[in-house]
């Protein structure tokens, strides 16, 4: 029986990354596009004009942000024995896209799914320190091993059988400039004090505020050494310690609210 491969792709509003995304996606027999409730239609005509039999999947307008319901929902359109799931900012560079391709046509192979490091960058530089490589995510995997996705967030595939790594890197070019990393902390904290609030997190008091950022700084900066990533190294500590005070921030305002 041959094997097959498809690959899943969440966008938003994402006209100026979604070429290259699709462009390094086409060796794969099927590509899906799921098109969350912020995608726009300049957006799905790049899509299409690049990969005219592409599947757009619209997702239900009512769900705000749930990673884990566009995945799983991208998943079940999925014809194929493989599938990997991707975001509009990453990219499949050459020498992966021919380990994917051997791995999965290694019959004699026992695993069932892969585990992919990814080599980020922020603000045009590649980074290395800080937590964020390897940053491994759990992408590739056979669909007939696959349960679902879960998780709002952090989203996890759910997969019996034994797990590997690819050698290879899968590209990932995050926090592109200021304004959209502003415009993505907006967004992320907000969800992240939501699941705190909905965990029933204890009230927030003002020692709570120093205490969660300097943690934060300290972890990143410090024991991960991003400061070895030089100036954008120290954009991106300050972004998340930053992000850690709105956490708090609109935990503290959804607990006052309740009140």
């Amino acid at each position: 029986m041959k094997t097959t491969l498809s690959i899943v792709i969440v966008t938003g509003k994402e006209e100026d990354m979604i070429g290259d995304c699709l462009k390094s996606a086409l060796f794969a027999d099927e590509i899906i596009l799921v098109a969350s409730p912020a995608c726009n239609q300049q957006t799905i005509s790049i899509a299409k004009s690049i990969v005219p039999k592409i599947k757009i999947i619209k997702a239900d307008p009512k769900v705000s942000v749930d990673f884990s319901y566009w995945h799983n929902l991208g998943a079940k359109n999925v014809t194929s024995s493989w599938q990997l799931h991707l975001d509009c900012d990453e990219r499949i560079s050459p020498d992966l896209q021919t380990e994917i391709i051997n791995n999965i046509n290694d019959q004699q192979s026992t695993i069932t799914n892969y585990d992919l490091p990814r080599a980020n960058h922020y603000l045009g530089h590649r980074v290395h320190y800080g937590g964020s490589y390897p940053d491994y995510v759990k992408r590739l995997f056979k669909t007939s091993s696959f349960h679902q996705y879960q998780g709002v967030v952090h989203e996890q595939p759910q997969i019996d059988g034994q797990s590997s790594v690819t050698k290879s890197d899968l590209l990932h070019y995050t926090h592109r400039d200021l304004s959209s990393m502003l415009q993505k902390s907006n967004t992320w904290t907000s969800t992240e004090a939501q699941l705190l609030f909905d965990s029933h997190h204890p009230p927030v008091y003002f020692w709570r505020f120093p205490r969660m950022m300097l943690t934060k700084f300290f972890e990143r900066f410090i024991r991960q050494q991003m400061w070895r990533d030089g100036l954008v190294g120290w954009v991106s500590v300050l972004f998340e310690t930053f992000d850690t005070y709105m956490i708090y921030a609109k935990l503290y305002e959804l607990q006052q609210n309740k009140i």
